[in-house]
């Protein structure tokens, strides 16, 4: 009986072609060599450049790039003619793609300037990275030598391996450069793709851009110098002189225009609280206020200073913890121990020699005091000498961070400022700490109420408040002088302190006023009434908001500061 399923098929398919029969095994090993015989996509793609003499697209892009490496003198730069620019952010996009970058991560640009006359405006196009700076203050600012300016090639790279993650160079670049990447701890920034440079292939921004727009130029240093000079750089930027960047911008529409401004000129947000460096920075002077409190008791010739180790304790035990928590500020806080290398040049590196100084002869003066107390009738001069060392590395520590932040130019964190806040704050937190453990120590010596002399307790206390009142109306004095400054910095200040931050700012004079002024005041009243265990809990309550307050001053430092940047788009 035939198959029904065979016979179905014949009318359709027809006759079978006639196959020359191959045997099974030479079948199988021709499909084998066949599979080896084609190549793969990266094979395909290796052996189509293996003969080329140059890059494939080099005919399209060779008069963007120089045709011999610089001279002595002489290194690579970015050119821009803003005329070209559109704007399409295709150097942005390859930027982004052929280095690796990570999601929301970006090395290049692109901002907006407008400007001119009623009869002829101006709206144009800046596409913008690192600058590649004569005399880079990412490299000067960073303790722990992460950057090089290559001698040859004048590029500014960083070293990925050497960073911690301090994040100070973002502080100091004035262009906004060197990003941050908290998911690798480190910052990261355009390095002119000095890789494919060095092959002879142009940068990704160069061979992206559909208007050619962007290219690599030889510039002469002394040129470079003189431009910055006379303030030849863009628009809106900011001042060149601090860093001598290397890139030139060139547009017909913008050479005589002064009144350009950036499109995102307006705009005033806060910027980054910066949590771990606020606790730093008022345990740290709190810590030398405190010792500095200390040595003037002793100077006024209290043979034990304010008379309790209490004091000096607790100084250095808050003092301690904003050194550590300094450390969480970190991307990498494992290679905290690195932050020395950068010695010779960054203010952040002495500011941490100086602490680390500083804690170590605290601890041994404390120390001595807690184990050894026999020593201090026995080495009076010494136990004074040793405080004074403490003292002296306590205000080294505090002179840097003044100047750590003060050498990276914002306006709001120069050092008439900056210095008199901390200065301030160390006073005040210093005053409040000897009162809260001078209180302590003398609650079961109630005061007489009608006392001839005033108590110790009482001249601190006052002190307090004076110190209290002087920083609290030197701090109103300054937001009122910014807004009527000339500077449109000091102006976005005062906008921020009496706008989107007013909240903190009116927080920081209610602790202050209660911390510093009304508490004190009745720790005395309640210190001459004879009620020692009342006013101990008035100093602790005063200690705690005035904490409270010079951390919320401290909060309004770094989010109220007007940072420079290149020029930015038009907001939503």
């Amino acid at each position: 009986m035939n198959d029904p399923g065979s016979q179905s098929l014949t009318p359709v398919l027809g006759p079978e072609p006639a196959f020359e029969a191959i045997p099974a095994e030479t079948d199988l090993i021709g499909s084998l060599l066949e599979e080896q015989w084609d190549l793969s996509a990266v094979e395909r793609f290796a052996q189509f450049h293996e003969d080329a003499a140059e890059p494939l697209q080099g005919r399209y892009y060779s008069a963007l790039m120089p045709a011999e490496p610089p001279g002595p003198g002489q290194q690579y730069a970015f050119e821009v003619d803003l005329d070209r620019c559109s704007g399409c952010k295709a150097c942005v996009a390859a930027c982004h793609n052929l280095n690796g970058l990570d999601e929301g991560e970006s090395w290049r640009e692109v901002g907006l300037v407008l400007g001119g006359r009623p009869g002829l405006p101006i709206l144009q196009h800046v596409t913008t990275a690192c600058h590649h700076c004569l005399d880079p203050a990412c490299l000067k600012a960073c303790p722990v030598d992460a950057y090089e300016k290559d001698p040859v090639t004048g590029i500014v790279q960083h070293l990925d391996d050497q960073c911690f993650g301090c994040q100070y160079c973002t502080l100091a670049c004035p262009y906004d450069a060197p990003r941050f990447h908290p998911g690798k701890g480190i910052v990261r920034k355009c390095d002119m793709c000095s890789d494919r440079l060095a092959a002879g292939e142009a940068p990704a921004c160069i061979q992206a851009c559909p208007h050619e727009a962007i290219r690599i130029r030889i510039v002469d240093r002394g040129a470079v110098i003189a431009q910055a000079e006379g303030n030849v750089f863009l628009p809106g930027a900011p001042d060149p002189g601090y860093t001598l960047p290397t890139t030139s911008y060139r547009s017909s529409h913008l050479r005589d225009s002064a009144d350009v401004q950036p499109a995102d000129d307006p705009h005033v947000e806060p910027e980054q609280a910066h949590w771990p460096l606020i606790v730093m920075l008022v345990l740290t002077q709190l810590s030398v206020g405190g010792f500095v409190v200390e040595l003037a008791a002793v100077a006024s010739g209290a043979t034990r200073g304010i008379g309790t180790v209490l004091h000096t304790a607790l100084s250095l035990g808050l003092g301690s913890a904003g050194l550590m928590a300094s450390i969480l500020h970190l991307g990498r806080p494992l290679y905290a121990y690195r932050a020395f290398i950068g010695l010779r040049h960054s203010w952040l590196s002495r500011e941490v020699l100086s602490f680390g100084l500083f804690a170590g002869l605290a601890t041994v003066f404390v120390a001595l005091d807690v184990l050894r107390p026999e020593w201090l009738p026995m080495s009076a001069g010494l136990r004074t000498a040793l405080l004074g060392a403490v003292v002296i590395a306590g205000l080294a520590g505090l002179a840097s961070s003044v100047m750590v932040y003060h050498v990276v130019r914002r306006e709001v964190w120069r050092a008439g400022y900056g210095g008199i806040k901390f200065a301030g704050t160390g006073v005040v937190l210093g005053l409040a700490t000897a009162m809260a453990t001078m209180a302590i120590a003398e609650a079961g010596r109630p005061v007489a109420l009608h006392a001839i002399t005033p108590d110790p307790l009482w001249v601190v206390a006052i002190g307090l408040v004076a110190a209290t009142s002087a920083k609290l109306g030197f701090e109103t004095w300054i937001v009122r002088g910014f807004a009527r400054s000339e500077r449109m910095t000091l102006r976005k200040a005062a906008l921020l302190l009496t706008g989107a931050l007013r909240r903190p700012a009116r927080l920081r004079q209610l602790l202050g006023l209660t911390g510093g002024v009304m508490l004190p005041a009745l720790a005395i009243a309640t210190s001459a009434w004879g009620n020692p265990g009342t006013t101990a809990a008035l100093a602790l309550l005063a200690l705690a908001a005035s904490i409270g307050a010079e951390t919320a001053e401290r909060y309004l430092f770094f989010t109220a500061v007007v940072r420079p940047r290149m020029p930015g788009g038009l907001l939503p």
